[in-house]
């Protein structure tokens, strides 16, 4: 039969003679040893030191009542361990990540299943109850007989998430290396999806999870996170976390971020980026932000109009590209001009030596980097544009501006 924690809380504990030993006011999981089975219990003895019973020292449990294999001399005196998980001090009431609903929510109770195992019972965590059952349970405790109050919430509608699609949040990180809490799930979700669950959660949490999160997931997140929660993060973050997170964005969205950053902090994460990269930020940081410079992306695609199809194929093979973001690829003349622009869409449905001057789009767009953000909207409106060329006074590429670009910036207006 399920148990919940909340039936277990204030339980009376017997050892294995059937004296009265205490009550259980607390319970454990030792996630570095199973991060669903209840380890330990903290049985209070009123003036006396309180003991810790282990899983292997569990004969039976019910709701209210808990009965030891061992007598109570068998039992450890109670001594604090920061590698174990607190139910009641560290799960109930706080708020936790469905990451499979997305979202944050506050532990109301937690469902509980007994196992036997080599003559001893031990509980293992099923459900985290975010719903109206588990605040019934919270408010009735101690006050209704558990068997009334489980007649009570059955006719409730229930909610609850599986243990394995919870992500604790911890904020103290030598706490969460303790506890072995880490963010790979978060790190499965969408990056939009994860800025909207921090967005719901203080600013210390914020960090912490950010903080855990590999470079290029952390790096995604902040871009779609709001700018002055990005800012926060950042500006409190080690310069060199904050310049290899850095590295891992467009130089545009770089350059974005650290003009808002305060002077003192931008210059600390430059000087920890390798040179080149922290030259093309600087570069753009010159840039008005409300110019075409200011909203082109240095990394864009560019090859020889006389290339082939199949060359420039082979050639993109051994690129580090962002295949997800890579809609045109820019095209230069015998003189490294800007000679045109070619969706990857016709590249892909050309013929095999077809030359890429054949493909280009007409008729032929550009912008110089001072061009005014106005101009750069209208003429994405006018002519459906996916992807606009900067060029500079010799007529020379750049950097490019995408439709995600004018859309973020449209955004923020």
């Amino acid at each position: 039969m399920e148990l919940y924690a909340t039936e277990l809380m204030g339980a009376k504990a017997y050892d294995a003679q059937g004296n009265y030993v205490g009550r259980v006011r607390e319970f454990f999981v030792e996630p570095a040893e199973a991060p669903n089975r209840v380890s330990h219990f903290l049985i209070s003895r009123g003036t006396y030191s309180p003991l810790v019973a282990r899983h292997d020292q569990v004969a039976t449990i019910v709701a209210g009542r808990l009965d030891l294999s061992v007598s109570e001399r068998a039992l450890d005196l109670y001594r604090p361990n920061e590698s174990w998980l607190a139910v009641q001090k560290d799960l109930l009431d706080q708020q936790i990540i469905d990451t499979r609903g997305r979202k944050v929510v506050r532990v109301n109770d937690l469902d509980l299943a007994p196992i036997r195992t080599n003559g001893n019972v031990e509980l293992r965590l099923t459900q985290v109850d975010v719903g109206l059952p588990g605040a019934v349970r919270r408010l009735l405790q101690g006050v209704v007989p558990h068997a009334v109050v489980r007649k009570l919430q059955s006719k409730l509608p229930q909610s609850a998430i599986r243990w394995e699609f919870v992500n604790l949040i911890e904020p103290d990180p030598l706490r969460r290396v303790k506890l072995r809490i880490s963010h790979e799930k978060l790190e499965d979700l969408h990056p939009a999806d994860l800025a909207d669950i921090m967005e719901e959660l203080s600013a210390s949490e914020r960090q912490s999870i950010i903080a855990s999160l590999d470079e290029e997931t952390a790096a995604a997140v902040l871009g779609e996170l709001d700018a002055r929660l990005t800012t926060q993060i950042v500006e409190e973050l080690d310069p060199e976390k904050a310049a290899d997170i850095i590295e891992e964005m467009a130089p545009d969205a770089a350059a974005d971020l650290l003009a808002d950053l305060s002077k003192e902090t931008s210059e600390g994460v430059l000087d920890e980026m390798p040179g080149q990269e922290a030259d093309e930020v600087r570069e753009l940081l010159e840039f008005d932000p409300a110019t075409a410079g200011g909203m082109m992306n240095t990394d864009f695609a560019f090859v020889g109009e006389g290339s082939t199809r199949d060359e420039v194929l082979e050639w993109m093979r051994s690129q580090d590209f962002n295949f997800d973001q890579l809609d045109t690829i820019v095209l230069l003349d015998g003189e490294a001009e800007f000679s045109g622009t070619v969706p990857v869409g016709r590249l892909l449905l050309a013929a095999a030596d077809q030359r890429m001057t054949e493909l280009k789009l007409e008729p032929l767009l550009s912008v110089p980097a001072n061009a005014d953000d106005k101009e750069v909207f209208e003429l994405f409106d006018k002519y459906n544009l996916r992807m606009l060329t900067v060029i500079d006074k010799e007529n020379r590429p750049i950097g490019a501006i995408t439709v995600d670009d004018v859309v973020s910036k449209l955004v923020k207006a």
